[in-house]
């Protein structure tokens, strides 16, 4: 059984779509059980008339919630009865697996570090979202997205190892292909931090190293995990989101447009509701912070129901994988 303790008063659609999706994950799974942490009043009222097994749900009152405009730092030290402190807890004290929130970003990073901890020899935990990409598994893993502005060349090391135990043991990705993000092919381009990093990870025999990558070629599947400090990938990251939006967006104008786009658009939706879907970021979970002695998954601010589930899920597969520990062993050892 994996416990996952989810922040049910984190995000923009809090608790409803919260306690949809954690109704959801339980109806997909037996072996999931869920902590719903915040106020327990509130949450009450969402599961009302609600089928679900009661014995693979639970309530934990948290009477404080933690604001987006709050410094986290202070946040975190001054609300100790806000749900993501009492969450973090539970598995700081091994009573759950891992910890979902749609919350406060900083908060969630800083109560990631400062409440479950980092495993021993990891300099810095990076957030590392899932993209769509031409891969044969149809993703690859970006690291960092959020968590770690100003890197240093070790640090994207440990991330570049990080990534590819992920992609290895969840995804199911032999051998993965790790690539740093380069205004250009060659060796010698890039910024200080890339010409720094890139002979470190050239000669590290843990990784399949591969070079540069552009970004034009990200998805197109030029790499499996794609290393990068956290400014760069939150930049990467944005622009995906977006990119997929405006299709689907032109896509439905030229669609709608006519009678000959309606009639055509009849015909295709099937196979294009297929192929849009790998540009819906719901359908990847969240990102999980690795590194730390638990697990800790950030997913979108506004997310909803289906985003919300499909991160629980994937909290079911990390656990089954026992990534902490593969990290822990990397980290040490060849550290």
């Amino acid at each position: 059984m994996v416990h996952v303790v989810l922040d049910a008063m984190g995000g923009d659609n809090a608790p409803k779509e919260i306690v949809k999706g954690a109704l959801k994950a339980l109806s997909a799974s037996s072996s999931i059980k869920i902590t719903l942490c915040g106020k327990t009043d509130d949450i009450k009222k969402e599961l009302e008339g609600a089928k679900y097994p009661e014995d693979r749900l639970d309530l934990l009152e948290a009477s404080e919630v933690i604001s987006t405009e709050e410094a986290p730092v202070m946040a975190i030290r001054r609300k100790k009865d806000s749900s993501i402190v009492k969450g973090m807890n539970l598995v700081k004290e091994n009573k759950a697996d891992a910890f979902v929130s749609a919350g406060s970003s900083g908060a969630i990073l800083v109560g990631g570090q400062l409440i479950v901890g980092r495993i021993k020899g990891v300099e810095r935990p990076p957030l590392a979202p899932l993209i769509p990409s031409t891969t044969p598994m149809g993703v690859s893993l970006l690291i960092d997205c959020g968590a770690n502005v100003d890197a240093r060349s070790s640090h994207l090391v440990q991330f570049a190892k990080m990534g590819s135990i992920y992609m290895e043991h969840v995804i199911g990705v032999k051998n993965p292909r790790v690539a740093i993000v380069n205004i250009g092919a060659e060796e010698e381009k890039g910024n200080m931090l890339v010409k720094e990093t890139f002979p470190l990870l050239s000669n590290c025999p843990d990784i399949n190293f591969i070079g540069s990558i552009e970004a034009r070629e990200i998805p197109n599947g030029g790499a499996d995990v794609i290393v990068c400090e956290a400014f760069v990938g939150n930049v990467i990251l944005k622009m995906y989101e977006g990119v997929g939006k405006m299709m689907l967006s032109t896509i439905k104008g030229a669609l709608l447009g006519s009678l000959r786009g309606k009639v055509g658009g009849l015909l295709i939706k099937p196979s294009l509701k297929g192929a849009l879907a790998r540009f819906d970021a719901t359908e990847y979970g969240g990102a999980p912070l690795l590194g730390l002695n638990g697990l800790v998954v950030k997913v979108h601010g506004n997310a909803t129901e289906k985003e919300i589930s499909n991160a629980i899920r994937q909290c079911e597969m990390f656990k089954e994988q026992d990534i902490s520990r593969r990290i822990a062993d990397k980290i040490i050892i060849k550290d």
